[in-house]
């Protein structure tokens, strides 16, 4: 039996949702284990090496309000930079960046490692143990090694059962080289889990000395660098290009001729796979109107010789891949390093989870990452957080944290993801999320950064931070509301505007689309309040400064992001304060809480269908069970009257600052 000094927790995954689960058990004082099949391969970026993203990019940001560790890790291994959709709305926009694939790795490990409360461990879980009376105990690993613990993170990614697929080769693979965690899977099911099978896939590596970069188009990150973690200041990071080419009619001839010998397409694959990054195959057949698709060349690391095809994701047989990607301009005599492969896997479905990603069915086991269902290291890292952080409050007898679809891209990720499951490998969109301006990526900090103070996580130091930033805001709000624009304190009128054009906050486009700059009569603008010249368009905040009392001193990184936020605040301010009603409306619903053991075969009226759904998924709230696919929007006024008796006759208290038998909102 493992000897522990202290209560001890255990993970399970060394991916990007086991560091997470990991750091937060440590740091939060619990003596935390991570088991892994191979410690070479933690935080390993096995598809694109690139952190962040629409959506995504957010995420990473929330885990670092939170105390999370992924937006360190890639301000430290970065190799480009760029803010996505620049020139649309700010509520689609959002930073990406390439990552040292292998550095990233390495500083993982290495942040692990030197975690006082965390050890590191190798071997494959294939069981958890349960007591007499049904209570988590422990796992069993694959060397019979029986190991206590009151809680367990399970984020197993692509491992579990998997199995990986080129052309007419199989075998037994979470990653193409690496075996598959096998036994857990199984092992769930006995125990009365649910689980199923999803697919998902990588394009094929190939050598840089062999492309020829003039027949490409070349990709440069920006050069204003935007750090992910809000403690850090700068980036000091090499900028490596990245390079645009395009299929052709030859590509697609080639990839039609060859389609029955895909795994996807002769039946051997019976995962469903992520319908948002489909296979080349997949984008061939769904598209046949389409003569050429986008493909980006993105380098795998500083010191490494391999290119990475974003876009080209295929698991046919090896000598088409090579045939098909020599049809690309630039890649003409491209040397494959690894070729693409698919990957099916076990996973979990997660309606069998409460919102604090704990298994409804046996207290103190929590899942998260792809195990889940969801695809990409941002989904797997914000999944990994939250158990890990709900697991220490567990251990510490105290309520979850459950952040709401209002609070944070993390809340609606988790809310679709137990309310509603998922068939397909998830993917976050800004189209997921209802209150996307309210959720902008450089206000990360001003949602969270309290939540994961109270939770453990966070420093007095990042309160601090945060509350020198929220002062220097209200700072320079203050001024713009007072000074006025004069013409001749500009050197010289801007040319062009220095910040995105006012435009839908919800308006999308591709990652790399712009729109023309407006043009601005600067004359017209004299005498303004500099709050109101800020509102037109193609009028950027730092275009103002030389107008602003003390504007010449707000240089340094922290003045230009309070800068940034303001601008942001300023033009958008009336979309804000209107989904600021919405919010309100929602969070009604979200505190008309519903008992746990709430009789459904008491509520008069309810359709069945209603009523075995609710039976299955219980509901927290008014607001979550309005979620569930299938709810009849009379069911839940029913419930809603339901659950006003129930507080007018004293069997449920009413919800904080409501009356008794107050109504909580519509249905």
């Amino acid at each position: 039996m493992w000897e522990s000094k202290g209560e001890t927790a255990i993970v399970v995954g060394g991916g990007h949702a086991g560091i997470e689960a990991a750091l937060a058990l440590a740091r939060t004082g619990f003596e935390a284990l991570l088991i892994t099949q191979n410690l070479e391969t933690i935080g390993r970026l096995s598809c694109n090496p690139s952190i962040g993203g629409l959506a995504k990019g957010n995420m990473v940001r929330e885990i670092d309000a939170l105390g999370g560790e992924m937006g360190k890790l890639i301000d430290r291994t970065m190799i480009q930079f760029r803010i996505l959709n620049r020139r649309r709305g700010p509520a689609v926009q959002a930073p990406r960046a390439q990552a040292d694939k292998f550095l990233y790795s390495r500083t993982a490990r290495q942040v692990l490692e030197n975690e006082k409360n965390l050890r590191l461990f190798q071997d494959t879980v294939v069981d958890i143990i349960t007591g007499p009376e049904g209570r988590l105990e422990g796992v069993l690993t694959g060397r019979g090694l029986r190991i206590k613990a009151r809680t367990v993170v399970i984020t197993t990614g692509t491992f579990m059962e998997g199995r990986v697929f080129i052309g007419g080769y199989d075998c037994s693979s979470g990653r193409l080289g690496e075996p598959a965690a096998l036994g857990l899977g199984p092992a769930l099911q006995k125990r009365g889990f649910v689980l199923g099978r999803l697919k998902t896939g990588t394009p094929a590596r190939v050598h840089a000395g062999s492309l020829d970069y003039g027949g490409m188009e070349r990709q440069d990150g920006d050069k204003e660098r935007l750090p992910f973690s809000f403690s850090h200041d700068r980036i000091d990071r090499p900028d490596l290009p990245c390079y645009i080419t395009y299929t052709n009619p030859e590509t697609h001839r080639i990839i039609r001729e060859n389609i029955h010998r895909s795994p996807l397409y002769s039946g051997r694959i019976v995962g469903v796979g992520p319908r948002y990054c489909p296979s080349i195959e997949d984008k061939v057949v769904r598209f046949p109107q389409r003569d050429r698709h986008q493909i980006f060349v993105e380098p795998e690391g500083e010191d490494s010789r391999e290119m990475y095809l974003n876009g080209l994701s295929s698991s046919l047989p090896e000598e088409v891949q090579q045939a098909f990607i020599q049809t690309l301009p630039g890649l003409r005599r491209a040397w494959i390093t690894r070729p693409g492969y698919a990957v099916e896997y076990d996973y979990l479905d997660p309606t069998q989870l409460s919102p604090a990603l704990m298994a409804k069915a046996l207290p103190g086991l929590f899942f998260a990452g792809q195990t889940n269902g969801t695809s990409g290291y941002e989904e797997a890292a914000a999944q990994g957080l939250m158990a890990g952080l709900n697991a220490s409050l567990f251990l510490r007898g105290m309520p979850p944290l459950v952040l709401s679809r209002a609070e944070a891209y993390i809340g609606v990720l988790i809310d679709d993801l137990v309310t509603r499951g998922t068939r397909e490998p998830y993917r976050m969109f800004t189209s997921r999320a209802e209150y996307r301006l309210s959720l902008r990526h450089e206000t990360a900090d001003r949602r969270l950064t309290e939540k994961g103070f109270h939770g453990g996580l966070q420093t007095r130091e990042a309160l601090d931070r945060l509350e020198a930033k929220r002062q220097k805001i209200e700072e320079i709000r203050g001024k713009l509301k007072t000074a006025r624009f004069v013409l001749s304190a500009l050197p010289l009128p801007p040319a062009a505007p220095s910040s995105p054009e006012v435009s839908t906050p919800g308006d999308t486009a591709p990652e790399n689309a712009e729109t023309s700059a407006p043009t601005v009569d600067w004359p017209a603008l004299a005498g303004r309040p500099l709050e109101q010249a800020l509102k037109v368009p193609g009028v950027g905040i730092r275009d103002l400064l030389p107008c602003l009392p003390g504007g010449e001193a707000y240089t340094g990184p922290g003045d230009l992001e309070a800068l940034a936020q303001v601008e942001l605040d300023v033009k958008y301010g009336g979309y804000i304060a209107r989904q600021e009603i919405q919010i309100k409306r929602f969070e009604k619903m979200e505190t008309s809480r519903i008992p746990p053991d709430l009789d459904y075969g008491a509520v008069e009226g309810l359709s069945s269908e209603s009523r075995e759904k609710l039976k299955k998924f219980r509901p927290l709230s008014l607001g979550q069970a309005g979620r569930i696919s299938g709810i009849r929007s009379s069911d839940l006024a029913l419930l809603m009257v339901h659950l006003r008796r129930r507080r007018r006759t004293g069997e449920e208290p009413s919800p904080p600052g409501d009356p008794p038998g107050d109504s909580q909102g519509s249905a």
